[in-house]
């Protein structure tokens, strides 16, 4: 598994001196393209899994291809951060989507 962005959705975080995935990868595997100002991950083979720069992203541009052991070849998660649960997304490559949701821990 690996994070995947979406060029059409990211934004680079306008504002900010490293996008939010950046931050928040605890790899130092996200960087941002300068010329094109999207966020890229420099080694996906090296990525976690951890779904950290997935969370971090404001703007759902960041979601994970699922192995074929856990879902049909070619499935995505996507998460929906909200501020009491995060809202996950499974979606099958024929567009099948199941949705479930967690409450977010606060302590």
């Amino acid at each position: 598994m690996s994070a995947e962005v979406d060029k059409k959705r990211c934004n680079g975080c306008p504002g900010l001196e490293e996008p939010r995935c950046v931050q928040a990868c605890p790899g130092d595997l996200m960087a941002l393209d300068e010329a094109e100002r999207k966020a890229f991950i420099r080694e996906p083979r090296d990525c976690w899994d951890c779904f950290c720069c997935i969370k971090a992203c404001p703007r759902g541009a960041i979601s994970c291809r699922l192995p074929f052991q856990l879902a049909d070849f070619g499935a995505t998660l996507q998460p929906k951060v909200r501020p009491e649960k995060i809202e996950w997304v499974c979606t099958t490559p024929a567009g099948k989507r199941e949705e479930f949701s967690l409450p977010t821990r606060r302590t």
